[in-house]
């Protein structure tokens, strides 16, 4: 991936509970609703079914706190603090220069 920087990375990781009951839909939905935003750039995913981490990019901070209050994914993070996550921190950077490297 390669977008013009800076841009913002919001980055959140979580270790999952018991309860996932409707979790798999609602983050596909996620996926989806995000890439419909203004200023969305990409997104990256890796769990091993207990801890999760997913980073969404951003081409501003203005776009990523769009993201945060736009209804749905209101809904979405009050299920996640009620039922689906036992742990979970987020966080926010900018990225002012991102060098092109093969994995």
């Amino acid at each position: 991936m390669q977008w013009p920087t800076p841009y913002v990375a919001v980055i959140f990781s979580t270790r999952r509970s018991a309860d996932l009951v409707g979790y798999s839909e609602m983050a596909a939905r996620m996926e989806e609703l995000a890439a419909e935003q203004p200023g969305y750039l990409g997104i990256e995913s890796i769990s091993d079914g207990h801890r999760g981490l997913t980073v969404s990019y951003w081409q501003d901070e203005e776009a990523s706190l769009a993201w945060r209050a736009i209804a749905e994914h209101v809904v979405a993070q009050r299920l996640g603090r009620e039922r689906w996550y036992d742990e979970y921190d987020l966080r926010v950077a900018t990225v002012p220069r991102a060098p092109h490297s093969p994995y």
